[in-house]
């Protein structure tokens, strides 16, 4: 059976101050953090045993995880005293992991519906050394290009370029032979996009690119964050992880979760996420917008666009367009 490794030690900058306390992993879309709806991707695939490849923050994951049986998974924990890059994470990670199974390896920062049992049905079928995810986008030049031949075999890793050779890119979950894995040195800090990919194309290894155009985004920004909120919750992206047992009520205009407080007269729409434990007060209007567990929107309050975090709080009748909400202050947006 295939094992999973997902990497989830990145710091989430571009996330400040959201990610001061909280990993980005761990910061919650349509409900439930990013982790969780990448882990009900993977058991969908048929895979149960994931290791979280942690660093920043690990402290956070266990807590809410634990050892997976929730979910009817087996969960571990790797964790990086120092960074060590993609491939050092991967290799960390495999020192938990018995046997000779295929691996696949989720990238933290991306939400995705692409046909991840095909991929790795595709891998074994042409026993490749590894079978990489690729999507297609309109504009490659804001990303490495990843051009494959007639057979899907890769045949370069392509760094940005004003007139990218191919418009399909690297979406980052990776299914690996073993003995690939095996093969990277450990404790050593090594990228698997800029090192050891690029080495096995050159090594004649076998790449297979595994082109995919469903639902892809990178949750890096808060723009992308709340967009994958907003796409989860309208059906633009697969939500597997919601289930009855955790949803009270879903449209597709809003998404309200279990133990949530919403006033009969709020409105709530534009792919809005109202969490557990969060209350919304009378007359309140949120669009767009995140709502994490333990916050308070105030009567009549207008919150647009924006990210409120957990334990924050929204006065009556405020006005919030835009910006992080924490429960120390109220930060736009960048554009």
């Amino acid at each position: 059976m295939t094992v999973g490794i997902l990497l989830v030690g990145g710091f989430g900058t571009r996330l400040m101050p959201l990610t001061r306390n909280t990993p980005k992993p761990m910061l919650t879309v349509a409900g439930l953090p990013v982790t969780e709806h990448q882990l009900a991707m993977a058991k969908k695939a048929g895979i149960t045993t994931v290791v979280l490849a942690t660093s920043y923050l690990s402290e956070v994951f266990i807590p809410y995880f634990g050892d997976g049986s929730k979910w009817g998974m087996n969960l571990l924990y790797a964790v990086e005293k120092e960074p060590l890059g993609t491939g050092g994470a991967i290799r960390n990670a495999a020192k938990l992991l018995t046997g000779n199974e295929s691996i696949v390896v989720f990238n933290g920062d991306v939400l995705s519906s692409h046909n991840l049992t095909q991929q790795i049905q595709e891998h074994e079928a042409n026993n490749a050394d590894v079978t990489l995810h690729l999507t297609t986008v309109d504009d490659a030049r804001a990303y490495g290009c990843v051009p494959t031949d007639a057979n899907g075999r890769v045949t370069a890793f392509l760094e940005k370029m004003d007139n990218p050779l191919t418009n399909t890119i690297n979406a980052g979950c990776y299914v690996f032979k073993a003995s690939v894995v095996k093969a990277i040195p450990e404790n050593t800090i090594i990228s698997v996009e800029r090192q050891i990919f690029p080495e096995l194309v050159e090594k004649h290894g076998k790449i297979i690119g595994f082109i995919d155009d469903s639902y892809w985004l990178d949750i890096g920004t808060p723009k992308a964050l709340l967009k994958g909120s907003i796409d989860l919750v309208c059906g633009g992206a697969q939500a597997l992880a919601l289930t009855p047992q955790n949803v009270a009520s879903h449209s597709s205009q809003s998404l309200i979760m279990k133990g949530a407080r919403v006033d009969s007269t709020a409105a709530i729409d534009g792919g809005t996420c109202i969490a557990s434990g969060a209350e919304v007060g009378a007359g309140a209007h949120i669009t767009g917008s995140i709502v994490e567990a333990g916050s308070r929107i105030g009567k009549d309050a207008v919150v647009t666009d924006s990210f409120v975090a957990a334990g924050a709080e929204i006065v009556d009748s405020a006005q919030i367009s835009s910006a992080f909400v924490t429960n120390l202050q109220i930060i736009p947006i960048p554009q």
